[in-house]
């Protein structure tokens, strides 16, 4: 098993340097930088150029990939023009906010996922899973954005059960109670939204695998021997449908890198996603090349994961 793990390992090394460098280069690719289109425009040209001079922006991007990467290498991530502090102290005001919101989703994506999955494949083809089956297809056609927009409307506007914006409320002190029921308060929707819809392809899987692991030979067999039909499906149906789900917890992770940039926006909520887009909109592109870089070393953390547990769960898939 240590074998695969370190192998693993060292494949994520060239996969993090080749993304870096796709994101560098695509950040510069992108038209204009921090210093385009929100600057005074009686601003003398040669001052901004001598500007653009003193950042290193008219270097070849070879060289201004190095000094990234030499500061990646010393935890630096550069400095960010917009909100004037090193982008490593501004995401880590952030990152904390994100965890906790994609920690919580799926939390509650599986506490959705499990019991809806297991009624819905052990009682497939009546009612009950129908009802389940239209959900997720429901699921699977509404954009996480609108469904977003929807939960706020009504939860945040109408009913007013959940704070519409914010990560807490203003002027409390951290570490007492009050601050902390009020940052469970204002992540419960946001996290509630993006699990609704995510839950749906995990539902959906463990229904699949449930009908087709009750239709396998040991289980008729189990069944012919006398076995309880409680005993059948929670020692042998449920343990066998249930053990590939775990290998989807590093892939649940990357689908949530996507729904928080949606979702932070949607709900003001200070995170990752929300400060990517802020930073893309102001051309701040240190910050967009740090926390899409972040990004996709989650999304290679993620695939790892599920890697390892698969692994665990099914030694067949072991690299020799």
């Amino acid at each position: 098993m240590w074998k695969f793990t370190v192998r693993r390992l060292l494949i994520m090394i060239p996969q993090i340097i080749a993304l870096s460098i796709v994101i560098f280069v695509l950040a510069q690719m992108m038209p204009g930088d921090a210093l385009s289109g929100m600057i005074d425009p009686n601003v003398d040209p040669e001052r901004l150029e001598e500007l653009r001079e003193k950042h290193g922006w008219n270097d070849p991007w070879y060289v201004q990939y190095a000094d990234w990467v030499g500061g990646l290498m010393q935890g630096d991530l550069g400095q960010s023009f917009r909100f004037k502090m090193d982008v490593t102290e501004l995401i880590g005001q952030r990152i904390v906010n994100s965890f906790w919101l994609s920690l919580a989703t799926l939390l509650f994506t599986y506490l959705i996922a499990i019991p809806l999955g297991i009624i819905s494949g052990r009682y497939n083809d009546t009612l009950l899973d129908q009802t389940i089956t239209g959900y997720t297809y429901i699921g699977f056609a509404t954009p996480l954005f609108i469904f977003g927009l929807v939960m706020l409307w009504v939860f945040g506007f109408m009913l007013g059960w959940f704070p519409t914006s914010g990560s807490v409320t203003p002027g409390l002190e951290a570490g007492t109670f009050e601050y902390f029921v009020s940052k469970v308060n204002h992540l419960i929707l946001p996290a509630l939204s993006m699990a609704l819809i995510t839950t749906v392809s995990t539902v959906q899987y463990l229904r699949n695998e449930i009908i087709d692991t009750k239709q396998r030979d040991f289980i008729l067999t189990a069944r012919a021997k006398g076995a309880s039909e409680s005993r059948v499906y929670n020692r042998h149906i449920l343990r066998n449908s249930l053990l590939p789900i775990a290998a989807f917890f590093g892939f649940e992770i990357t689908s949530l890198i996507g729904g928080t940039i949606f979702i932070e926006n949607i709900f003001g909520y200070p995170g990752m996603g929300q400060l990517f887009l802020e930073s893309i909109t102001m051309r701040d592109y240190t910050v967009v090349t740090a926390v899409t870089l972040l990004f996709g070393i989650a999304s290679i953390v993620g695939a790892l994961l599920s890697d390892i547990i698969l692994s665990l769960v099914d030694p067949r898939i072991r690299i020799k």
